[in-house]
C-alpha cells in the first residue's frame, strides 16, 4: 500500500495509542495468573495480535470486547508450534514462558523476525536446565521445559527482552532463581517489566541491573490491568507539533519508565515549546536548533529525531545507532539511504549519527517495512518542499494501526 503525504500544518487534540510493549507484558502476565484477568485500552497492533495468538496457543482463553480482553489463564498448549508474527518481543519473551511447560514447543514468526538473533536465549536457558535448540541462532527457537529455576547468566548486549521473559516466567518456577547479567542495555525496558510485575504481586530483588533474585512459586494477581499510552508511537505525534504548528497528546504518563518518555527531553534540547500535566502533553512550534542526544537506550526515538533533526539549524548528533542493526531493517543504514534520497546530509560516524538541517524536497520513501520508517516518512512530509510518497505505509500495523488516521486529523493531509 501507499500512502501520498502533503506539506502540512499541524494542529490539533489525539489519544496516544497504548502501549504495545505493554500490552504484551501483560497478556503474558494475565496467562500466568490463577484468577481470571482483564487488560484494558488494548490497541490491537499486529505485535498485540501476536501475542494474544501465542497466549491462547499456550491454553488461555480469551474473550474480546472493544478494547478490552478478558483472559482465563493456565499453560496448558494446545499445539506444538507458537507463531509470534514479526514480534520480537514476542518471540524472546515467550521463549521463557514457554518453557514453563514440560513438552516440546517451537516458537516461530515471519518476515525480518526470522533473521533477528535468539543466540542470547540458548546458554541461559540451557543453564537453568531447559533443552533448547535455535536455527543458527535465529528462529525458529525449539524450547523443551519444565523451567524449575536456578542460577543463570543473560548477555543483554542486544537486546533486554530475553531477561524480561526470563524475570516473567520465573516468578511461577517450582525453585528461587538469581539471574546475573552482563552488558545490559535498554535498562528502561526492563523497568517496564518491574513496574508490571510489581502491579501483579510479584517480587524481584534488583542490585543494580547485574543481579536479579527471583523468590519461585510467587502467584500472579493481575485483575483488572490498564495499559498507558504509547511514548514510541505518541513521538511522532509530538514531533509533528513540533515541526507544523502545535499539538496535544493526552493518554501519555510523564513518569513512566517508558525508554521514550525521553523524546521530551530531546524536543527541549531542540528549542521546542513543551508543557507537560499529567492529562496532556502540548508541543508548539518554535525556532528549532541542532541538539545531542544519547539514543542509546531508546534506539526507537531514531526515526522521528531525524526528522526533527533535518529541520534544525546546525548539525545534530545522535548517539546510539549500534542499536538499530536488528530491528524491522537494518534502520541506521534506511534512514540514511530513504532521507538522503529526499535531500537529507546524514552521515553515520561509528556509533553516532550526524544530520545537518535542511530543508527536504518531495519524493518517495520506501518503508522496508519498518512500521517507524513509515511514520517517519509523514513526519517528513510536512516541512517538505513537494509531496511525500511513503511505499508499504500498511507496516505501521505492527505498532500504531491508527496512525494516518490520527496523523490526518491533526492536519496531515493524506491521500492514496
Amino acid at each position: 500500500m501507499k500512502k501520498l503525504v502533503k506539506p502540512s500544518k499541524i494542529s490539533g487534540l489525539v489519544d496516544a495509542p497504548a502501549s504495545k510493549s505493554m500490552v504484551q507484558r501483560a497478556l503474558a502476565a494475565a496467562l500466568l495468573a490463577p484468577e481470571p484477568a482483564a487488560i484494558l485500552n488494548v490497541t490491537y497492533s499486529s505485535d498485540a495480535q501476536a501475542a494474544l495468538r501465542v497466549i491462547k496457543a499456550l491454553g488461555a482463553r480469551v474473550t474480546i470486547r472493544d478494547k478490552t480482553v478478558s483472559i482465563e489463564g493456565g499453560m496448558n498448549p494446545t499445539g506444538e508450534v507458537l507463531n509470534c508474527g514479526e514480534s520480537g518481543l514476542s518471540m524472546r519473551m515467550f521463549s521463557a514462558v514457554a518453557t514453563l511447560w514440560h513438552r516440546e514447543i517451537t516458537l516461530t514468526g515471519e518476515g525480518s523476525l526470522l533473521t533477528r538473533p535468539v543466540s542470547m536465549i540458548e546458554k541461559p536457558l540451557k543453564e537453568l536446565g531447559v533443552t533448547v535448540s535455535s536455527t543458527q541462532g535465529c528462529p525458529p527457537l525449539t524450547v523443551k521445559g519444565p523451567l524449575s529455576g536456578g542460577e543463570a547468566e543473560v548477555d543483554g548486549s542486544v537486546s533486554s527482552q530475553f531477561l524480561t521473559g526470563l524475570l516473567i516466567a520465573l516468578p511461577a518456577a517450582s525453585r528461587d532463581s538469581c539471574l546475573k547479567v552482563k552488558n545490559l542495555k535498554s535498562t528502561p525496558y526492563i523497568d517496564m517489566t518491574l513496574t508490571l510485575l510489581k502491579s501483579c504481586g510479584i517480587r524481584i530483588e534488583n542490585k543494580d541491573y547485574k543481579i536479579f533474585r527471583i523468590k519461585g512459586k510467587q502467584r500472579y494477581r493481575v485483575g483488572e490491568y490498564r495499559v498507558e499510552g504509547d511514548w514510541s508511537g505518541a513521538s511522532f505525534l509530538l514531533v509533528a507539533g513540533a515541526l507544523g504548528g502545535d499539538i496535544r497528546v493526552t493518554g501519555l504518563d510523564p513518569t513512566s519508565p517508558q525508554a521514550d518518555r525521553r523524546i521530551i527531553d530531546a524536543l527541549q534540547a531542540a528549542g521546542a515549546a513543551v508543557s507537560l500535566s499529567s492529562a496532556t502533553i502540548e508541543i508548539k512550534k518554535q525556532s528549532l536548533s541542532a541538539f545531542d542526544f544519547d539514543a542509546t537506550d531508546c534506539p526507537d526515538l531514531f526515526p522521528p529525531l531525524v526528522i526533527l533533526a533535518c529541520n534544525c539549524a546546525g548539525t545534530t548528533a545522535i548517539k546510539g545507532v549500534e542499536r538499530l542493526k536488528y530491528k524491522e531493517s537494518n534502520r541506521a543504514a534506511v534512514l540514511q539511504k530513504e532521507f538522503t534520497g529526499l535531500g537529507a546530509r546524514i552521515r553515520i560516524e561509528g556509533d553516532i549519527m550526524k544530520i545537518d538541517g535542511t530543508k527536504l524536497t518531495g519524493g518517495t520513501v520506501d518503508s522496508h517495512n519498518d512500521h517507524r520508517i513509515a511514520m517517519a516518512g509523514a513526519l517528513s512530509a510536512i516541512n517538505a518542499a513537494g509531496e511525500i510518497a511513503i511505499t508499504g505505509s500498511d507496516c505501521v500495523a505492527k505498532s500504531y494501526p491508527d496512525f494516518f488516521e490520527d496523523f490526518s486529523a491533526i492536519g496531515g493531509i493524506v491521500h492514496e
